[in-house]
C-alpha cells in the first residue's frame, strides 16, 4: 500500500529535489560527477527525507552514495537555508532503480519475436481505424 500524497507534500518534495540537485552540481567531489537527483520522498513531518539518485554509469553508484552521505551535513545546511519548514530533514540517499528497470524491460521487449502481422506490415494498421469502419460498412450491405 502506498503512502497518500498531498499537494503540500508533493510541493515540499519538489523543492527539496530542486535545491539538492543544484547543490550536488556545485560539489567538487569527483565521485559525484554524473549524479542526478531523480526524486525525494520526505516524511509528512519533514524530519527525514529519502533522496533518490541515479548515475550515468551504474558501476559508480556505490561510490556516489558514499560521496553523498559524506556531503549530507553540507547539503542539509544548504537545504535549511533555502526552505522554510519547521524541521530540516535528515537526508538518506538511495539508488533510483527505475532507469535500470526500464532498460531491463526494454531489452526484454526487444528480444521478443514480432507477430506475423507486425513483421509483414498489416494493411489495416497502415490504413488506420477509419478504414476499418469503412470496410465494415461495405460488408454489411448498407
Amino acid at each position: 500500500m502506498s503512502k497518500p500524497s498531498y499537494p503540500r507534500s508533493r510541493r515540499v518534495n519538489a523543492i527539496i529535489q530542486e535545491v539538492l540537485a543544484e547543490e550536488v552540481e556545485r560539489l567538487k567531489d569527483p565521485r559525484l560527477e554524473f549524479v542526478t537527483v531523480t526524486g525525494v520522498d520526505a516524511d509528512p513531518d519533514n524530519r527525514h527525507a529519502t533522496v533518490y539518485v541515479s548515475t550515468l554509469d551504474v558501476s559508480t553508484m556505490p561510490e556516489a552514495l558514499k560521496g553523498l552521505t559524506a556531503a549530507a551535513p553540507r547539503l542539509r545546511a544548504v537545504l535549511g537555508r533555502e526552505i522554510r519548514t519547521k524541521f530540516t530533514p535528515e537526508l538518506q540517499f538511495k539508488a533510483d532503480t527505475g532507469v535500470l528497470e526500464g532498460e531491463r524491460i526494454e531489452a526484454i521487449l526487444r528480444g521478443l519475436p514480432l507477430a506475423d502481422s507486425e513483421a509483414h506490415g498489416s494493411d489495416s494498421e497502415a490504413e488506420g481505424p477509419e478504414s476499418e469502419v469503412a470496410k465494415q460498412d461495405t460488408t454489411d450491405g448498407t
